[in-house]
């Protein structure tokens, strides 16, 4: 399929953002915030350069100090965090792109050394997940955490709201909430995580009560058309699954549908592994349910992203990896053109190498 055949580097109407085209730059740890968890100028520099995707989603940016999980990650919850989203979100306009953050708390994903005063990280129950985190002691193993009191709830969710207010102050273009990838909004969904007894755990719309106050307070704040919320139906990852996801994922993504949001992010299989996880659900069943702009996401090549195109099985499509080491994605894609190899050493912490000094395509040979 060629160019002039397919949509994909088309421009797409997302809500009342226009794309330049229907590929999206998925969020991507990179773990080079500054003291603080201040974005960096050399963050504004990396993302600047991939300023070419329809839409940018940006790294995982907690939402307190609570809620953060791996060293070095950014936050937007202090005013000198604001001010460092700022500089890259008018460094991305500059350049004609579109940003919004990810709003993220990693519940159970974390550790005392990355905690304030070295509390408990907190989660839906005191169920330890299998597992390592980065601090600064580098991979250390989760630890069993503190079940969330329900009289807690009600500031977690004022956690997101001040983050989405924030996120506005910091000139992004819209939200999207991390439901996904084993962290906490997620371990609320999930049976595996979540063994309350009270009127966030138990049946399904009990443990998706936390995720929808979280969207109805983002919703308060922003635009419908400006908010999307990210899942992953059957990825393992962070040691997360449910014993029946299907009625659990129809039931979410119906609520989500209902308060008219403007995307669902769905990983398609195992969050950064295989796509065909052997389970009977299909999560094809779940774009029919949802009117606004569905992304997919997971181990997307240039063919795979056009035949999904040409099937309609997605509006957008989200690459992650390709990105990190192909900072003009997107031409190369329409180009057909041959993409940098990654360097994974550097997917995590350091400085510029590994970040912001891979090569664009040389036009001049």
């Amino acid at each position: 399929m060629s160019e002039q055949t397919t949509d994909l580097f088309q421009p797409y109407q997302l809500g009342s953002l226009t794309l330049a085209n229907r590929i999206v730059m998925a969020p991507l740890t990179r773990s080079r915030a500054g003291a603080g968890d201040v974005p960096t100028p050399l963050m504004a520099t990396y993302y600047a350069q991939r300023a070419s995707a329809g839409l940018i989603i940006s790294e995982a940016s907690q939402i307190s100090p609570q809620g953060k999980g791996y060293i070095q990650t950014p936050g937007i919850y202090s005013d000198e965090q604001i001010a460092g989203w700022k500089r890259i979100t008018d460094a991305v306009h500059e350049q004609g792109g579109k940003i919004v953050i990810q709003l993220w708390h990693v519940g159970r994903i974390s550790h005392p050394d990355l905690q304030q005063d070295g509390a408990l990280p907190v989660a839906p129950s005191a169920v330890r997940a299998k597992g390592q985190v980065f601090t600064g002691s580098g991979l250390v193993e989760m630890v069993t955490p503190r079940a969330l009191d329900i009289d807690e709830l009600p500031g977690i969710v004022a956690d997101y709201r001040r983050a989405a207010q924030n996120a506005r102050a910091a000139g992004f273009d819209g939200v999207e909430i991390h439901g996904a990838n084993g962290y906490l909004l997620d371990q609320f969904l999930r049976d595996q995580s979540n063994r309350r007894t009270d009127s966030y755990g138990g049946s399904i719309e009990n443990r998706a009560r936390l995720l929808l106050e979280v969207v109805d307070a983002v919703l308060e704040v922003w635009e419908k058309d400006r908010v999307g919320v990210r899942l992953s139906p059957l990825s393992p990852v962070n040691d997360i699954a449910d014993s029946d996801p299907g009625p659990l994922f129809t039931h979410v993504v119906r609520q989500l549908a209902a308060r008219d949001i403007g995307f669902l992010h769905i990983i398609e299989g195992a969050t950064g592994g295989p796509r065909d996880t052997g389970h009977s659900f299909q999560l094809a069943t779940l774009r029919p349910l949802f009117s606004g702009t569905y992304i997919a996401n997971n181990g997307y090549t240039r063919d795979l992203a056009l035949a999904v195109r040409a099937g309609n099985g997605a509006d957008l499509i989200a690459f992650g990896k390709p990105f990190i080491s192909n900072p003009d994605l997107v031409e190369r894609l329409r180009l057909n053109a041959p993409l940098n190899p990654p360097d994974e050493s550097t997917f995590y912490g350091g400085d510029a190498h590994g970040y912001t000094d891979y090569p664009f395509l040389d036009h001049s040979v």
